[in-house]
């Protein structure tokens, strides 16, 4: 008997149902993000809620490039939905623990593009940290329903995309966060500003070290916060508003989240049985 046949038991009606529901919960997800593009002529992400959301809408924003991390989560998420819904998944354990949450993610981030196009800049961080919330749950289900025999695809689609997605809207709550703050709080904050990104970006290297560490340092998570401070950085020191501080500390903290991960990784690569 092989690690797939462990992984089943018989079928159940509510199989066919969560299975369903991805789906459902992608399509909701990508027509979302095809209006929040701006491909029907409406206004785009960026420039919707007055620009806040946009690359110089606060000293926590990455550059334009970053936001490219989206093809590939929506890409691994259609990817996922598509492979879940193959009848050999229907009765598969972790799919009946991975279905649901995963489904929940994909509704909440096109409930976030609903909200940023008609809603307000505060209901778009209320639905980001739910976001995030949802996102930390899937990751630790991923991580303790994992097994090591459960082949590469099963681990890309479900380990790797999840761990993307929740780290790249770790940072993203943040740059969300700090656009709203940004259009509250008095313009006298602004003489502040280097010490409350550096603080703020501390806290980012221990919340991705938690992660890292909660997740038996899988580097998903950190590969994609990596990549949303590098482009922090480069946006502080090209862009508006300029921060060097802030871009310094970003580079740091991307090396500090990134590199533990990175290292288990290699390490799980050279003696597999680290898994």
């Amino acid at each position: 008997m092989n690690a797939k046949d462990h992984a089943r038991t018989p079928a159940r009606g509510s199989d066919l149902v969560r299975q369903i529901v991805v789906l459902s919960a992608v399509s909701f997800m990508l027509i979302a993000a095809v209006i929040g593009a701006g491909a029907f002529g409406n206004t785009a992400v960026e420039d919707q809620q007055g620009g806040a959301l946009d690359t110089d809408g606060s000293y926590l924003a990455p550059a334009g490039p970053a936001f490219s991390i989206w093809s590939v989560i929506y890409l691994g998420l259609i990817a996922y939905a598509i492979w879940q819904a193959l009848p050999r998944q229907r009765s598969s354990d972790r799919q009946r623990a991975m279905g649901w949450p995963i489904a929940l993610t994909m509704v909440l981030n096109g409930l976030w593009l609903v909200a940023a196009r008609f809603g307000t800049l505060f209901l778009t961080v209320v639905v980001i940290v739910l976001l995030l919330a949802a996102l930390g749950w899937a990751f630790r289900t991923a991580v303790v329903t994992r097994d090591p025999r459960g082949g590469v695809v099963d681990s890309i689609l479900i380990d790797g995309v999840t761990g993307l997605h929740l780290g790249w809207v770790t940072l993203a709550t943040v740059a969300n966060t700090a656009a709203w703050l940004t259009t509250v709080v008095p313009p006298s904050w602004e003489n502040a500003a280097d010490a409350i990104g550096v603080t703020v970006l501390v806290v980012v290297a221990l919340i991705g070290l938690a992660i890292a560490w909660r997740s038996e340092w899988r580097i998903a998570p950190a590969l994609a916060l990596a990549w949303g401070l590098s482009w922090l950085a480069v946006e502080r020191l090209t862009g508006s508003p300029a921060s060097t501080p802030i871009a310094v500390t970003a580079v740091i903290v991307a090396v500090v989240v990134l590199l533990p991960p990175a290292v288990v990784s290699g390490l799980r690569l050279i003696r597999p049985s680290i898994d």
